[in-house]
């Protein structure tokens, strides 16, 4: 079962320290009452780590709510290389165009990542929706932070995080073993030792 912690030493607005998989809609849903606006949802941590499982489950469950998936502001180019800062993430188109028209209601649009065409997609119009949930590598940034409502840190070790994506791929069909090795784990290395995302996050969520 999943587990989500708030970390110590920050302001608590909930009575408790933990929480399970089945409180986090009424916890989210508690914070966009709280705001009295749209909230946007991060959910970060390594490649591999649950990401956009945890993400699915809440965009399920969570009446008003809608997904961003990560892949969507990856370039699939740029994600393959070797950068300190997950370059490939388009955090700042995702910020423009997404995040911040979503917490003040101002319409907007958007472009995707095409993934089979290896390029941007069609224009489309920024849903409305009281909860927007977003699971991507990279995305606790500073450029992003301050546009994210709750973050949610899935708090898999880097090595586990590994081990579960190769097979993902694996079972996929995809051999990716060379860029996980010499870029991926790498990136992650480097982005946690320069911005230490987890420490940014309001909670943990971890796999039990």
């Amino acid at each position: 079962m999943a587990v989500a912690t708030r970390l110590t030493g920050q302001t608590l607005r909930y009575r408790r320290t933990m929480v399970t998989a089945e409180d986090l809609p009424e916890l989210i849903q508690d914070e966009r009452r709280r705001a009295g606006r749209p909230i946007t949802v991060g959910i970060s941590g390594y490649c591999g780590s649950g990401k956009s499982t945890l993400a699915r489950h809440l965009a399920a469950v969570i009446p008003g709510s809608l997904r961003m998936r990560g892949d969507d502001f990856l370039d699939p180019a740029r994600s393959h290389q070797r950068s300190h800062d997950w370059d490939g993430v388009e955090r700042e188109r995702l910020v423009t165009d997404v995040l911040a028209p979503f917490q003040e209601s101002r319409a907007s649009q958007f472009q995707r990542y095409d993934w089979s065409r290896r390029e941007l997609g069609a224009v489309e119009r920024l849903p409305l929706a009281d909860v927007l949930l977003v699971d991507l590598i990279g995305l606790f940034h500073p450029q992003a932070l301050k546009h994210l409502d709750v973050t949610f840190w899935m708090d898999v070790d880097l090595t586990v995080a590994t081990e579960r994506g190769m097979a993902r791929d694996q079972s996929l069909g995809r051999n990716h073993e060379s860029l996980w090795r010499d870029v991926w784990i790498p990136n992650e290395r480097d982005f946690g030792a320069e911005f230490d995302p987890r420490s940014a996050a309001e909670f943990f969520v971890t796999a039990e």
